[in-house]
């Protein structure tokens, strides 16, 4: 998205032995130094901001390993500093109830804890521009409203094979109904594995990409619904040849504190694919799909189930309203779309340093 106007580097902490999978085959340079735990891991922020050099730095979340090290660079070194926020970051840690939250906010030792979120999410304001992925975060922090978006170009129906995904999964021929991302419990992921079990149909298969068939949630899911198949997390460069396999996608978001600044990244996916989509009213879910996918109320399995089997019974419809979503995608959340309102706040934060 960036890069008409200069070179893009990633650069951050690295929590594991080597940076997130999916990153594995992009071209964009990354540099991390290892992430640890508090008080330890403030020995590595000299590091990471020799590393911030740039001459505008991007924060991509506020998190003290990521807004934190954009602060020092801005505070320190007079860089120019945007900060995107596209998640309600505290409202992860706000599930469990009082004493869940209490808990979490007395565990100071984790830099990506509560406390140190919820002290960036204050400390916004030093940032030179915000950026929101939602009307919620619009209204909590200000900014720049800039929804996720594709590079509706490279991700385009016509250029992802479906073949051989296809066959991996074993479903030569019967319908596929995906889910794609992380396994979390508030994404719904359970509530669609009733809703396909629910239709009673051997014939359709349901594909979770994203979740570890070894994971603590991957066994539960197999344990519940053995006929689900599992494939972990994928590069993002194959994401598009994994959602043309699919006849349905799914995003069946539940509501609570985790989605209501949330909107989720892989409708868009899924959109740019001209998928038929099934999502749930939540956050800017509605707005988004604009009549482009079929809508029900959040954990209403029954009504999910429903929705699913009629796009599969439909397949004109289903094709109708994966092409009225490609189309919204191009027309609203491309790259040409996002640049018309980044490019010039990019050039407002660098003329005022």
């Amino acid at each position: 998205l960036l890069e008409p106007i200069g070179a893009v580097e990633i650069v951050g902490p690295r929590f594991g032995p080597s940076v997130w999978e999916p990153l594995a085959e992009e071209r964009v340079s990354i540099r991390s130094v290892p992430g640890g735990r508090l008080p330890g891991f403030l020995t590595q922020l000299p590091a990471l901001g020799r590393l911030a050099d740039g001459d505008v730095l991007y924060a991509s979340k506020p998190r003290l390993t990521s807004a934190g090290v954009g602060y020092l660079g801005r505070l320190a070194r007079g860089r120019p500093l945007l900060l995107d926020i596209d998640d309600w970051e505290t409202g992860f840690f706000l599930r469990g109830g009082f004493w869940g939250t209490v808990g979490r906010a007395l565990n100071l030792s984790n830099p990506r804890g509560l406390t140190w979120t919820w002290l960036m999410e204050r400390l916004s304001g030093i940032a030179d521009g915000i950026t929101v992925a939602s009307r919620f975060l619009e209204q909590r922090f200000g900014g720049v409203l800039i929804p996720h978006v594709r590079d509706t170009d490279r991700w385009a129906p016509d250029r992802a094979d479906r073949q051989p995904i296809r066959e991996r999964l074993g479903t030569a021929k019967g319908p596929v109904v995906m889910f794609l991302g992380t396994p979390r419990a508030y994404k719904g992921v359970e509530d669609l594995a009733a809703a396909v079990s629910r239709l009673g149909r051997p014939d359709v298969t349901l594909a979770l990409v994203g979740t570890d068939p070894g994971s603590e949630t991957g066994r539960a899911l197999l344990a519940r619904h053995p006929a689900v198949r599992l494939i972990g997390r994928v590069p993002i460069g194959q994401v598009p040849s994994y959602l043309a396999a699919a006849d349905v996608v799914v995003v069946p978001q539940r509501d609570s504190s985790d989605t209501r600044g949330q909107v989720p990244a892989k409708l868009f996916d899924a959109m740019a694919l001209g998928r038929p989509v099934v999502s749930t009213r939540v956050s800017m879910i509605p707005e988004i799909l604009g009549g482009c996918g079929l809508l029900v109320e959040p954990g209403d399995v029954g009504a999910l189930s429903a929705a699913i089997g009629r796009l599969l019974d439909r397949p004109d419809e289903a094709r109708a309203l994966g092409a009225a979503a490609r189309h919204r995608m191009v027309e609203r959340y491309s790259f040409d779309s996002a640049r018309r309102a980044l490019f010039p706040l990019v050039e407002r934060v660098r003329a005022r340093r």
